[in-house]
């Protein structure tokens, strides 16, 4: 299943829902919403570091990565986002962007909310605050897992676990077809996002599909066996914070 086909705040209706309960005039007045798409071609930033941007993005269709580079110019993907994520919510109150984001994916589009519109939407309907604030926290939850992630597991207990993480959010916004999901992303970004080389994260994939965990091709990511592939990544969706389970989540 694809993003490409829903209306743009649907998306962000359903991430949202996924988290915390909406009333039916919570979800009208998100539907409202102004929304400008754009399209974005892959590492072309969404927003820098440095900048103070005066409204939010809403993914739309594609992956998109929080990153940030050293001085040499290595990159690190410290956060993935999936379609209905709004990953700056942040810039709501801090102003100045300490992170970039781009896509990682080819389609990729992205709607634009201005911070006043947000604000003003808060202040009509101050449950969507409270909402809009469990995703923040939903997404430093995230964070926590990927620093041990990262830090703590080996290589091929890293991208299951990445896998499992993928499978259960895209799950949460309606884009998982059974046991089949689209991620569009290049070994070199995997890479980056789980601390390893782009050659031994070809390894890690290998080894997954030998094991029988993942079946894939270019763009999709199938998993016969969930209960294994969880196993495999010591995958616990507690720190998703789901509030409902659709299928798989």
């Amino acid at each position: 299943m694809t993003a490409g086909s829903h209306i743009p705040n649907t998306l962000m209706i359903r991430k949202l829902e996924s988290i915390f309960p909406l009333f039916d005039d919570e979800k009208q007045a998100l539907q409202d919403l102004p929304v400008q798409v754009k399209a974005f071609k892959v590492d072309q930033d969404i927003v820098s570091i440095g900048e103070r941007p005066s409204h939010s993005c809403l993914i739309l269709e594609g992956i998109t990565c929080t990153y940030k580079l050293t001085y040499e110019g290595k990159r690190q993907i410290m956060a993935l986002h999936v379609p209905g994520d709004i990953p700056d919510l942040q810039s709501l109150h801090l102003e100045l962007m300490d992170f970039s984001i781009a896509p990682i994916s080819s389609p990729s589009t992205v709607g634009f909310i201005q911070h006043e519109d947000l604000r003003r939407l808060c202040e009509r309907y101050p449950r969507l605050t409270a909402a809009f604030w469990r995703e923040t926290l939903v997404d430093a939850s995230i964070y926590r897992e990927w620093l041990l992630n990262i830090g703590r597991r080996e290589a091929y207990s890293r991208m299951a676990h990445l896998i499992c993480e993928f499978l259960f959010r895209l799950n949460a916004v309606g884009l998982v077809g059974g046991d089949t999901f689209n991620l569009p992303v290049t070994q070199t970004a995997l890479a980056d996002a789980t601390g390893i080389s782009s050659v031994h994260m070809s390894r890690v994939l290998q080894a997954l599909r030998a094991d029988g965990l993942i079946k894939s091709n270019r763009t999709q990511v199938t998993v016969p066996d969930l209960e294994k592939l969880k196993e495999a990544g010591e995958f616990d969706p507690r720190y998703l914070h789901l509030e409902k389970k659709k299928g798989a989540a």
